[in-house]
Order: structure tokens, then C-alpha cells, then sequence
């Protein structure tokens, strides 16, 4: 990861991001929302079974290099590359925090 200073939650978020969905879902708030490919994902298993078929199905890495804070939301941009379409890419993570822990995730261009 780059010398980019993310919040807690976020960094975890990151850095479980390549271990496993149950790694991941230790990120989030019980009654978590993820938005990614069109698709909305509530709740812990959910979100575990979201990380789980993105991991069988892309091989990549995430590297996040720029942080904004915008309407309540913790914008992170970063850099996507693996095996599937248009890598590499630049992707936004829109966080929004409570508690410690995620409450809701939106990845979009």
C-alpha cells in the first residue's frame, strides 16, 4: 500500500481485501450495504458471499493513492489491475463509517 493514511475501518477493509471474505466482512456493521456491478448486498453473509464469487472469479490488487471526505463519505481512489476487463483501472470506494466499522460501500468508476 502507498504512504496514504486511510481510517481504520478503510485500511482493514484494504488490506483484507486480498486474505478472504471473512476477513473482509470483519469490516463492516452487521446491517452493511455494499453497491458494486449493479448489485446491492446487505447484511453480513451477503457481503461475504459478494467478496467470495469476486474472489473465484478476478484475480487483482487495489491500491489506494487518494482519500477525500465528500458529503459524508470517505472517497477513496484506487488503482485496480488483475484479469478482467479494462484493467487497469481506477476505481472510487465510497465508505461511510459508524461506529468503528463500515456501514455502507459503494465501488464505481
Amino acid at each position: 500500500m502507498s504512504d496514504l493514511i486511510l481510517p481504520q475501518p478503510i485500511a482493514a477493509y484494504f488490506a483484507a481485501d486480498t486474505r478472504s471474505p471473512e476477513a473482509v466482512a470483519l469490516c463492516f456493521a452487521t446491517d452493511a450495504t455494499v453497491r458494486d456491478e449493479g448489485r446491492t448486498h446487505t447484511g453480513l453473509a451477503a457481503i461475504k458471499a459478494w467478496k467470495a464469487a469476486a474472489s473465484a472469479q478476478y484475480t487483482y490488487t487495489a491500491e489506494p493513492f487518494a482519500l477525500e471526505c465528500k458529503d459524508g463519505l470517505q472517497v477513496v481512489t484506487s488503482r485496480v489491475v488483475g484479469n478482467f476487463p479494462g484493467s487497469p483501472v481506477d476505481l472510487r470506494y465510497r465508505f461511510r463509517l459508524e461506529r468503528g466499522l463500515i456501514a455502507s460501500l459503494e465501488i464505481g468508476a
